[in-house]
Formats: structure tokens, C-alpha cells, sequence
């Protein structure tokens, strides 16, 4: 059945909802962020302080490419849609599910988060917004499936399942 490719904002639970999905359907999960790490041998937040966002990118490429024939539950990175070869990648070789977050849920999951490297500088709230208009015409683009995540994490997790069963 190839991926279940789990796209969508930072905050809006890829990575939460990912893990469960991938125990409920007996998968082996994956995080595009994880892979990147390992494969440039140091954190994202490093690459986007040393290299920048295009480098950044250019290791997220690889890693879609490298999870491609993987068979389980991705959790991508939030910009990983704005690359045409990325989404090509994802809708080959599996489901895309969008996680769409209302921005006012995501300024709020990640009020405290110090973790995310377009995040830094003095508006996080005005940087979330911008991203959030930015990128949403992307996420619907790229996905087979949208699924409101602004919800309880096991209302999302059943929903996504019940997508993925469905396929």
C-alpha cells in the first residue's frame, strides 16, 4: 500500500498522531526531521543556524527520497511541500494527509517551543500567520486526504486510521 505521508504546519501533530497511526496499523514510523538529522550527522536547528533554510531543504529532499519505498507512516517536515519533487515523491508512493490546524491552535501549541528554527525572532505570532496563509494553498495541493487536526489527538488518530483502511 506504500506511505501514509503526513503533511501539514508545525504544531499541528505530525509527529504525535504519526507514531500512533503507525502502532494502530502495525507500521514502522519515520520522521523526515529524524532522517535528516542522521543523515547530516547534526540537528536541524544546526543546519538552519550554519547553512541556512536551502540547505536545510536540500537534506529534507533526500530524506523523502530515501523514505520513499518505506511502507510505513512519515511525519514530514512543514515546509516540505513548497518542492514539486517532494510532492511528486509522496503522491507515487503512498496517501498524503493533511493536517490542517486552525493558526489560532497552532500559535498556541507552540507558544513555548524553542525548538524551530523559523520560529526565531521577535513576532512568532505574526511568523505562524504568515506561514500558515502561505502554505496552505501547498498542503492542499499536495494531499489525497485532509483531516481537521485543530481536534483531540485520538479524534484525529481514528480518523486517520479509518483514511488509511480506506485506501
Amino acid at each position: 500500500m506504500g506511505n501514509l505521508w503526513l503533511v501539514g504546519m508545525m504544531g499541528c501533530g505530525k509527529s504525535t498522531v504519526g507514531r500512533e497511526v503507525a502502532g494502530r496499523i502495525g507500521r514502522e514510523f519515520r520522521d523526515v526531521d529524524a532522517v535528516v538529522e542522521a543523515m547530516a550527522g547534526c540537528s536541524v536547528s544546526r543546519i538552519f543556524a550554519e547553512s541556512g533554510e536551502a540547505a536545510f531543504r536540500r537534506w529534507e529532499k533526500r530524506a523523502v527520497a530515501a523514505l520513499e519505498d518505506l511502507g510505513g507512516v512519515v511525519a514530514t517536515g512543514g515546509g516540505v511541500v513548497l518542492d514539486p519533487d517532494n510532492v511528486e515523491v509522496m503522491r507515487r508512493s503512498g496517501v498524503v494527509v493533511w493536517l490542517d490546524a486552525p493558526a489560532e491552535v497552532l500559535i498556541e501549541r507552540l507558544a513555548d517551543a524553542d525548538d524551530r528554527p523559523l520560529l526565531v525572532g521577535p513576532d512568532r505570532e505574526a511568523t505562524i500567520r504568515r506561514l500558515w496563509e502561505t502554505r496552505r494553498p501547498w498542503y492542499l495541493s499536495a494531499a489525497h486526504h485532509t483531516v481537521d487536526a485543530g481536534r483531540p489527538v485520538s479524534e484525529v488518530v481514528e480518523e486517520v486510521v479509518a483514511l488509511w483502511e480506506g485506501t
